[in-house]
């Protein structure tokens, strides 16, 4: 067998074990990263519910489906989202209206 009770076979053992820690190393790394992902977003963005997604995102290493609210509540701002449909539902209350306006008008016209 080559390099078995060489100095080579120590050196590819000592190797292999640094790549091994190595590697699970930066798995750790990564996860721990992409982990903390809400709470930098919330920190970055001064987001009103920053207490709401730490705690969520902590709880997320347990239950991972909470971790994926916790990214939902750092990404969507809630305000702007509630403002956006509260808007496109009055437009849609004011284009009623003009159109009913407009059908009042051409029967007076006629």
């Amino acid at each position: 067998m080559p390099f078995v009770d060489s100095g080579l076979d120590t050196t590819l053992h000592v190797v292999a074990t640094v790549v091994m820690i190595t590697t699970l190393a930066a798995m750790a790394i990564g996860f721990w990263k992409i982990h903390e992902l809400p709470i930098n977003k919330a920190h970055k963005e001064k987001h009103h519910q920053i207490g709401l997604i730490t705690a969520l995102t902590w709880i997320g290493f347990l239950w991972h489906w909470v971790w994926v609210l916790a990214v939902f509540v750092a990404f969507i701002d809630g305000e702007k989202a509630l403002r956006r449909i509260r808007d496109v539902w009055h437009e849609d209350k004011d284009l009623e209206s003009e159109s009913r306006e407009n059908q009042g008008k051409g029967t007076k016209n006629a």
